[in-house]
């Protein structure tokens, strides 16, 4: 699963212990001995064994040390490649726009909508609501034909070059084939709307659109855990088992309303360890994957399901939605203003007439997509705040910094573990996996001495 603040506080503690001790004795009678004198004692308490002999830096470096040569290399190109792709997808989405605009192409597909519902009934033109739904299916079907080859390379040959994928091609054909359907139907509703509201409200359509936006976004996090991801894997109830009570256990305990445990199969198109605890009003699912439960400790899944579950309880999903709809707001007053502009010089060349004129939907995507990759920084630090908000969740709910820190390590095979600090700010949604393991030993040292710690693993010094 993907859902914020930036703040972190970590607790402090400390204790003292002292007790003196003074007798005064006097004489019992005169020509008797006399008491020895006491002597004072100052009772100090000594310093916890366990902190002097666990140095935390130590243990990161040594956790790191085990992803070395040849897979720490291809874990990192791996990851850096991303960075060069969100710039391909953006100077893409440009140049489509371009051609579908100056070619006159997206205007003849407006016109094919307008002619398509010419019909009258009753003498009333009751399928003028039509054009747009038709136009954005148009233009949907039209995009996804032209940045198929970039789609096959980023998410069939890309991963298999990394040994992170398990599909032949035509299992991955039908996966695509079911998310352009979901991406037809949802983004043809969406756009519908907003262009809705454009008509409506003209000026300040930008306000309306985030509205819209919002509460699209907050009915897809719901639907998605029940309806929606049945359509790419088989979800099954997970075995009665000890990991399973324990999962629930820890579900109750923190208030989750889950009342059974799923698993699914993502073996069948991935190598990748996941899970998630997703949904609400009624919707909420527990749900691990296969990769997980066959390639991870009982210890490691259990640190990997605090995690997840320190999502939910933090409500991570409404701020994130919070968050990304004052983005969008942003973002629509920015594609508003670019809109206009090019528009007043470029429009009649281009055949649209007007920002409610659904022929001009690819410069608004093209604008879009622009804003959102300059706003790359911001939405990676939204994420990745909440993310390392569930990773000292998931420490103090589960206790388990050792089996956290190896789970990091497999997360390693498409996730860079040690980057720079503005590599990190700028390009990671995640925390890096030295930024996760020194999470983990930061809060082992803190607390050393507890009996179940000092219980578990040895880490590595």
């Amino acid at each position: 699963m993907v859902k914020a603040a930036r703040w972190l506080t970590a607790a402090l503690f400390a204790f003292s212990l002292a007790a003196v001790f003074g007798t005064h004795a006097f004489a019992q009678a005169q020509t008797g001995p006399t008491a020895a004198p006491t002597t004072h004692i100052e009772v100090n308490a000594l310093p916890p064994a366990g902190v002097a002999n666990f140095d935390p830096h130590k243990a990161v470096n040594a956790y790191l040390a085990r992803v070395s040569g040849k897979d720490r290399a291809r874990s990192d190109a791996y990851f850096e490649g991303g960075y060069v792709l969100i710039f391909v997808d953006t100077f893409y989405a440009v140049v489509l726009a371009g051609l579908l605009l100056w070619l006159r192409i997206s205007a003849r597909m407006r016109d094919a909508a307008i002619k398509a519902t010419q019909f009258r009934l009753f003498g009333l033109r009751v399928f003028r609501f039509f054009r747009t739904p038709i136009y954005v299916a148009q233009y949907l079907a039209a995009t996804t034909v032209a940045t198929l080859p970039l789609s096959i390379y980023e998410t069939f040959i890309r991963e298999h070059a990394y040994g992170l994928s398990n599909q032949t091609f035509p299992q991955w054909a039908g996966d695509f084939g079911k998310s352009f359907l979901v991406t037809l139907i949802g983004f043809t509703l969406l756009l519908t709307a907003i262009y809705a509201a454009m008509r409506a409200v003209k000026r300040s359509w930008w306000v309306w659109a985030t509205v819209i936006t919002v509460v699209f976004l907050a009915i897809q996090s719901m639907i998605y855990p029940v309806y929606i991801a049945p359509l790419f894997n088989r979800y099954a109830p997970l075995p009665d088992s000890a990991m399973k009570s324990t999962i629930l256990s820890l579900a109750r305990a923190n208030g989750i309303p889950a009342d059974n445990v799923y698993t699914y199969d993502a073996s069948r198109q991935t190598t990748r360890i996941s899970a998630n605890v997703s949904g609400f009003l009624g919707t909420t699912r527990i749900s691990l994957s296969d990769n997980l439960l066959n390639d991870c400790t009982p210890s490691e899944v259990l640190a990997v399901m605090g995690h997840e579950m320190g999502h939910y309880v933090m409500d991570h999903m409404a701020i994130l939605i919070t968050w990304f709809g004052l983005l969008f707001l942003a973002g629509f007053v920015f594609v508003d203003w670019g809109f206009r502009r090019l528009a007043a010089t470029f429009g009649g060349r281009w055949g649209v007439q007007g920002i409610d004129d659904p022929a001009g939907l690819p410069l608004l995507v093209a604008l879009f997509s622009v804003f959102m990759m300059l706003a790359t920084p911001v939405t990676n630090t939204i994420v990745r705040t909440q993310e390392i908000q569930a990773d000292i969740f998931g420490l103090n709910a589960v206790r388990l910094p050792d089996a956290f820190a190896t789970v990091v390590l497999k997360l390693s095979t498409y996730r860079k573990l040690s980057p720079g600090p503005w590599e990190e700010f700028v390009f990671f949604d995640h925390p890096s996996g030295r930024t996760r393991i020194w999470e983990a030993m930061r809060w082992k040292a803190e607390h050393i001495n507890d009996p179940d710690v000092m219980a578990g693993p040895m880490s590595p010094q």
